[in-house]
């Protein structure tokens, strides 16, 4: 098995032993305080939701009526955003090579002059589908929260009348974004949505930054929709707006196939999943993160091995 990656972490993976019963609440608490005060993504997405919520978005008193202005202000944020971090970490990782191949899973280069992918170039094509189609079904869906919420059609959170439900909701969200993808990514590896719609994503074996977004439009209005929970739970614009950019700019790290970005040799902060890489190379396995055992738990897990793989294959086989 070693002999496919240039890197990988130990093997077997294993699988998360946080969530297991019976449950034991220091090893909780010591993952969420990694995940949280740790230099990650998810600290990374918690400052730029703050900064967008600040400086970055509409007046919510405008945005009780469909105008292009405030809507084209949040349409360049997220366009803004998402060029800027997938962009870095493509001129960092695979332009300019800073750190080499070091903690990269597979050497290959981005294909290029492939018909299999837009405009015959794959960075393009990840970057064509990520822009145009991710960037604008993102933008619609907070626009309508924005105008839904500004006319006061949902529940809304007041964080200085409720702090320990609002701290709770943020604790909550990347549990809510884990179970629900999970379940929707299950559902578009069925076969009538895979090769006219997620089959686009998995154009990507060896992927980069703005492979974490590529997807089909009708994928990201399925991906993005975990947001529709906003109608019915209590919310307010910055939590709205981090449960997004977990969405959009976590998988720019994750699949930027690097498992540490580096600096003088020495790990700055946690990037890819070598879990979610074996999804790649695999396809019919580990739908899920690794945080929370779902795959574990309804028998797609895949621990990098080659007995895993043959599990794998047949448990297709009897499909």
């Amino acid at each position: 098995m070693s002999e496919e990656w240039n890197w990988h972490p130990n093997l077997p993976l294993p699988h998360s032993s946080v969530f297991e019963w019976p449950l034991r609440p220091i090893a909780i608490f010591r993952s969420l305080a990694k995940s949280w005060f740790e230099l990650s993504m998810t600290l990374v997405t918690l400052g730029t939701a703050i900064f967008s919520a600040n400086y970055l978005q509409p007046a919510l008193e405008g945005c009780s009526t469909f105008e292009f202005g405030w809507i084209a202000q949040i349409y360049l944020r997220n366009f803004a955003l998402i060029t800027i971090i997938a962009g870095g970490l493509h001129l960092y990782l695979h332009t300019y090579k800073l750190q080499g191949n070091r903690r990269k899973y597979i050497a290959q280069e981005f294909a290029k002059k492939k018909k299999m992918f837009t405009l015959s170039n794959q960075v393009w094509d990840n970057m064509f589908w990520s822009l145009a189609s991710g960037v604008t079904i993102w933008t619609a869906y907070e626009v309508l929260y924005f105008w839904a919420f500004s006319n006061g059609y949902l529940p809304q959170l007041n964080f200085s009348q409720h702090p320990i439900l609002g701290v709770a909701l943020f604790l909550l969200t990347p549990f809510w974004l884990s179970f629900h993808f999970y379940w929707s990514h299950r559902l578009l590896h069925w076969g009538p949505l895979y090769k006219p719609v997620h089959s686009l994503h998995h154009r990507n074996i060896a992927t980069g930054p703005w492979s974490g977004f590529s997807m089909h439009p009708i994928e990201h209005v399925l991906y993005l929709s975990s947001c529709l929970i906003h109608l019915v739970v209590p919310s307010n614009p910055i939590l709205m707006l981090f449960h997004m950019q977990m969405q959009v700019l976590n998988p720019l790290a994750s699949h930027s196939g690097f498992e540490e970005l580096l600096a003088h040799d020495k790990k700055q902060m946690a990037l890819g999943n070598f879990y979610h890489q074996l999804h790649h190379r695999f396809f019919e396995c580990n739908y899920g993160g690794q945080d929370i055992p779902w795959d574990k738990w309804f028998g797609s897990f895949h621990d990098g091995t080659a007995e895993s793989t043959e599990q794998m294959r047949k448990r297709l086989s009897r499909k």
